[in-house]
Parts: structure tokens; sequence; C-alpha cells
């Protein structure tokens, strides 16, 4: 089985990250606190994203774009699953340096992104095919 340089440095660079995020658990006073959070976000994940995005992504989306459409779910419902505790926090926490950006504008400015990436590989795609048929 042969695999992709991309697929080999994508997942170096998740390792990567993977490690810079566990080094940064060493400083942390609540482990439990942490290890609830994240345990609630995998269940969140598992149980209501996932689910909900095939389900979506069974119904609603036919042809060749199932699959990035599913994908673009998916990274959609991570990043609003990760940002729930701050977009639901309601007004300015009494320390701003605790929150100090606008949560709610870049989660959205997120979202855009990953609308715009989906496009863009539908686009692609859609051209790709096109070049692929033998003219009638």
């Amino acid at each position: 089985m042969k695999v992709s340089a991309v697929r080999v440095l994508t997942g170096a660079a998740g390792m990567a990250l993977m490690g810079v995020g566990a080094s940064l658990l060493v400083d942390v006073r609540d482990l439990a606190g942490v290890l609830v959070w994240l345990g609630g976000a995998v269940l969140l994940h598992d149980a209501v994203i996932a689910p909900l995005v095939l389900f979506i992504g069974l119904v609603l989306v036919r042809g060749g774009v199932r699959g990035p459409v599913r994908g673009a779910l998916l990274v959609a419902g991570a990043l609003t699953a990760v940002a729930l505790p701050v977009l639901l926090r309601p007004g300015k926490p009494a320390n701003s340096s605790v929150l100090p950006l606008d949560y709610p504008r870049n989660w959205l400015l997120a979202m855009v992104a990953v609308a715009t990436v989906t496009t863009f590989l539908l686009a692609v795609r859609g051209t790709r095919r096109t070049r692929r048929r033998p003219p009638s």
C-alpha cells in the first residue's frame, strides 16, 4: 500500500500538534475538569454531530458532492463543539484578559472559511468532471 506524501505530512503535523496539546496538560491545575470536558466533546461528536452529518449527507445531499459536504459539516460541527463554551457564555467576563478575543466573530469567520473551501473543492471537482467527459 502506497501512502502519499500529503498524507504523511498531514499525519506528522497532527502528531506534532497532539504533542503540543499533551505538553500543555502538564501545567493544568484541574486535570479532572479538562478530562471531563474532553470526554464531553467526544460524546457530543460521536452521539450528535457524526450521526447528524451522516443523516444530512444521506437524505439531503445527492451525487458527487456528498463527500465534501459531509466533510464540511464535520469540520463545522467540531469547530462549533469546541467554541460552545465561549459562544454560550453571556456578557463580558469580569477580567478582560480571560477571553480577550471576539470569539463569536472568529467562529463565524471559521464557518465562512469552511464553506469557502468546500465551495472551491466542489468547483474544482466539477471542472475536472466536465473535462473528463468526451464531447457528444
